[in-house]
């Protein structure tokens, strides 16, 4: 894929130090470690290694990257590494996406509240999918699936949501027998939403009463215990929004379907488009309209802002396994599922694999793997940069 010509680090450093002193009052020590990580990612700042062809002898110098789970261009090792460990786990039945959202009235108590309320969305939408799935109307059997935590909407808002991945499916209760879906969505969706409103209510008013919630600034009345039960009554006049598509594929197509959400931040460096005095200019689609391509242009501030909106609590844990994916559970229900499955094919053909993380050790010159020769600090890496041409000066 072709370099983009604007990376968020370039729109981090062009902004500068002005940009934090202007917003200090509410950047965060974790939004401070976030920016200064995207800023020094894949520059000398981070040190490097020496890469060599031990066929051609070709060699390269190649910048460490940060490693930060906002970083655009760090998500793409990280997402190689979950789905290698992951292969081994899909079940060789066609999957099902469901995505639950939350009514934007809980926005601002979102983001007061962050770590919990994403808890909350973790634990109501795994209720609502294992609930639903067990009761025999449906599908009268135990599910296992991931969740995965997003918060942004394409023009980077903030807007919470799980997105759940799970096989169409699941084990009965006596382990006896693998249990297809009657319904062509997997779960009704109507059930679905109405029971996770249900759980998610529940779940704020059992916070409230264990002083769980914090309240601040516009938000202070609702810490009285009326004012949040009218504040939460017309939350129930209407459905909540659960999606749901039907189920599709087999392991292959999941694998690079899950790829494509797991590790996906609120914007990739290839949906920028320009930088003109202070002004920001990027792609997004239009889910309402057909997922046209749109183009929006904000302040540089305004982007800024929003692209911070969306870290995460420090070491939050935003993909989950649920059921009898659960840690506890998964070494020995798995099996059991393969074999009531009975199929030879579960496991990702080695080919499909991996193929993006190694295609970045490959020599260019006669394709054989690149070999790290030599570590190398930032000091070392300043002293091997060549002498920057002299500015103003006749050549």
């Amino acid at each position: 894929m072709q370099r983009p010509q604007w990376e968020v680090a370039d729109l981090i450093r062009v902004a500068g130090q002005g940009f934090i002193e202007h917003n200090r009052h509410w950047i965060t020590a974790q939004h401070l470690k976030v920016l200064r990580a995207i800023r020094r990612c894949c520059t000398a700042a981070l040190g490097g290694h020496l890469d060599e062809c031990p066929y051609c002898g070709y060699s390269t110098t190649s910048f460490n990257s940060c490693r930060d789970r906002h970083c655009p261009k760090c998500q793409a090792h990280a997402r190689e590494r979950w789905l290698e460990a992951r292969h081994r786990e899909l079940l060789p039945t066609p999957y099902a996406h469901v995505v639950f959202t939350v009514p934007r009235e809980l926005t601002s108590l979102a983001l007061q509240n962050k770590k919990l309320f994403y808890d909350l969305l973790f634990h109501a939408s795994a209720e609502t999918l294992q609930t639903v799935a067990a009761d025999p109307k449906h599908l009268g059997a135990e599910i296992g699936f991931f969740s995965v935590l997003h918060t942004w909407t394409q023009k980077l808002e903030y807007h919470p949501h799980i997105h759940c991945v799970v096989p169409a499916g699941g084990l009965s209760f006596d382990l006896t027998q693998w249990i297809h879906p009657r319904d062509r969505f997997f779960l009704p969706v109507k059930v679905l939403s109405r029971v996770f409103r249900g759980k998610f209510v529940a779940a704020l008013k059992r916070a409230l009463s264990s002083r769980q919630l914090a309240f601040h600034g516009k938000l202070r009345l609702l810490a009285d215990p009326k004012t949040f039960a009218a504040f939460l009554r017309p939350l129930f006049r209407h459905d909540w929004v659960v999606y749901c598509k039907p189920p599709f594929g087999g392991p292959e197509h999941v694998l690079n379907y899950l790829g494509s959400y797991t590790h996906r931040i609120a914007i990739s460096n290839h949906r920028l488009i320009s930088l003109d005095q202070d002004r920001v200019t990027f792609r997004w689609r239009d889910s309402a309209h057909g997922n046209k391509k749109r183009t929006l242009t904000i302040s540089l501030t305004e982007f800024l802002r929003r692209f911070l909106l969306h870290v995460l609590p420090h070491r939050y844990v935003r993909i989950r396994h649920q059921g009898f994916l659960a840690n506890r559970r998964r070494a020995a229900v798995l099996p059991l599922c393969f074999a009531l499955l009975t199929t030879a094919s579960a496991l990702v053909p080695a080919a499909a694999r991996n193929s993006s993380l190694r295609a970045s050790w490959i020599c260019p010159h006669c394709g054989a793997t690149m070999v790290i020769v030599e570590r190398l600090t930032s000091t070392q890496l300043f002293l091997r940069s060549p002498p920057q041409p002299a500015v103003g000066k006749a050549s």
